[in-house]
């Protein structure tokens, strides 16, 4: 018996950015860095850990949206292209760096970007592919996430909620070829009720923050060490907070130590422009293009960030993966002292964070496993389903509602810099409702029509939006994104109701907005 189970959580979520009118669209930039530098890393290390006998176990959100993108051949071409001309700059670079401080990392960059095309080569372009291997070695479970990582607190209809679960599995079905046993509720946003829309989609488990598992009715007996059932008999998981804190925390977390890459100094913006122009936009503009050669350093000015060293830093994400381990291991045997059973401690993170945000993310993670390996399993890695096969018996605990936003609740979704989105959104939920019902066996170009409306809904109601305003990112594309989808679902709908469908109109709508080609609207009705 171990001393612990642990059971890591990687949700990879991007928001639908898919723009065929512009070949050069910016924000489709997230979609290349994060496969770059988050995934493929990511997945890379876990089949190294699977070829060479040592057990690992991730429980892993696949959103979707990402899904979709992921598998869009369009998509997949300019993820080629990018990364054909990045490689370019990359081949230049390692000459160019030679005998400096920066050529160690000159060289990764170069042999990474070659690796990161052959893997794309590998799959046929569409990195689900190498999900779906790891899955068959028993490495990953993928599970899925809301429709358009719609925020279901925020919805004021059962039948929109409902349809974010029903698409996501349909989806997921799609992508996966088998229905999903879990999901990742969006933001962790939870409220009574939820549970039993996940029931009826065939839904075994999910997530909540810690406090929605501590908080609810009766509070349960073993903490957040332990999931429990809700009445509809769907399992809930929870946070365990000191896992978390350790890489979180921007105070004494992991991805600050000053070894680690540093990411806001890139080349884009110190390169000589007449040397980096010819890889930036069209537009010419100064932007970050992946390759960084400074370390944190320490709390000293951009300028003077030392030189990064990958070699050392990889070290020392492995150091840090020891220290990990061991304080589970501790903490697990503290725990297990008073629940009297091992505890569960599950720790879930964005999995962005790792290798977008931390460089040295994914080395981290595959240290993790070799530790668990070395250390006779003490810790266990377990995957969500694993664990309720092998536990079935658990509390009967109804969550409070939650998020692992902000303050817990609602407030990072809903506050003055965004709240104007949802008179709009709830109007259009009802409207869907209306036309749903009013229409329920449409067919030819009414039907098409509200398909289409059910697609813009559900990309209107992206969580994404409302977090992108309330940081302050690239609001302008956050509030651009929310109006012009609910402007083409308004438009659709006024064509609907006069009986008078413009079929141009809905076939350009749908080739801006070609997610989720099996939709059907009668999953609001």
């Amino acid at each position: 018996m171990p001393d612990g189970h642990f059971m890591l959580v990687l949700h990879a979520h991007l928001p639908w950015v898919r723009h065929a009118e512009d070949p050069f669209f910016i924000e489709e930039n997230w979609l290349v860095e994060a496969i770059t530098e988050s995934y493929i890393p990511i997945l890379s290390r876990l089949e190294r850990l699977a070829q060479e006998g040592v057990r690992a176990r991730v429980t892993m959100t696949w959103t979707p949206p990402l899904c979709e993108m992921l598998a869009d051949p369009m998509l997949q071409e300019r993820y080629r292209a990018r990364m054909g001309r990045l490689l370019e700059l990359a081949e230049l670079e390692v000459r160019a760096k030679e005998h400096t401080p920066f050529a160690a990392a000159a060289v990764m960059y170069r042999d990474h970007y070659r690796y990161c095309l052959s893997v794309m080569e590998r799959f046929g372009g569409n990195l689900l592919g190498y999900v779906r291997l790891l899955r068959d070695l028993g490495v990953v479970e993928p599970i899925t996430c809301t429709a358009t990582h719609g925020f279901l607190p925020l919805m004021v209809t059962y039948e929109s909620r409902r349809a974010q679960i029903r698409v996501a599995c349909q989806a997921h079905l799609k992508h996966f070829g088998e229905q999903p046993r879990g999901i990742w509720l969006a933001e962790c946003g939870f409220v009574p009720g939820v549970e039993e829309l996940l029931k009826d989609a065939g839904i075994r488990f999910f997530f909540v923050d810690t406090h929605g598992l501590y908080f609810g009715e009766p509070r349960p007996r073993y903490g957040v060490y332990a999931p429990a059932y809700t009445p509809a008999g769907v399992a809930a998981f929870a946070r365990d907070p000191d896992s978390s804190r350790s890489v979180w925390s921007s105070e004494s977390g992991y991805p600050g130590d000053p070894l680690y890459r540093e990411f806001y100094r890139d080349l884009g913006y110190d390169g000589d422009y007449n040397w980096v122009k010819a890889f930036l936009h069209p537009d010419g503009v100064r932007r970050n293009l992946g390759l960084k050669y400074h370390r944190i350093t320490g709390r000293v000015q951009l300028h003077e960030k030392q030189a990064y060293d990958p070699a050392a830093a990889h070290a020392r994400a492995m150091d840090h993966a020891g220290h990990f381990h061991y304080h589970r291991v501790e903490q697990a045997k503290w725990l297990g002292g008073i629940i009297e059973k091992p505890p569960l401690l599950v720790s879930p993170y964005d999995c962005e964070l790792f290798g977008h945000w931390w460089y040295e993310g994914p080395q981290f993670i595959e240290s993790i496993f070799r530790c668990c390996q070395a250390h006779g399993h003490r810790l266990m890695p377990m995957t969500g389903s694993e664990y309720l096969n092998e536990f079935p018996v658990h509390q009967v605990v109804m969550p409070s509602a939650s998020s692992w936003g902000d303050a817990g609740y609602s407030g990072v979704w809903v506050n003055p810099t965004n709240d104007w989105i949802y008179r709009h959104l709830h109007a259009a939920e009802e409207r869907m409702v209306e036309v749903a019902r009013r229409f329920p066996d449409a067919c030819g170009d009414l039907r098409e029509a509200l398909n289409q409306m059910g697609r813009e809904l559900l990309l209107a109601q992206s969580s994404d939006w409302a977090f992108i305003m309330t940081t302050g990112t690239t609001v302008p594309y956050a509030v651009r994104r929310t109006k012009d989808h609910v402007n083409r679902f308004t438009g659709l709908y006024e064509q609907v109701m006069r009986g008078q469908i413009d079929p141009k109109s809905v076939h350009e709508i749908g080739w801006r907005d070609p997610i989720f080609a099996d939709l059907d609207y009668r999953e609001w009705a």
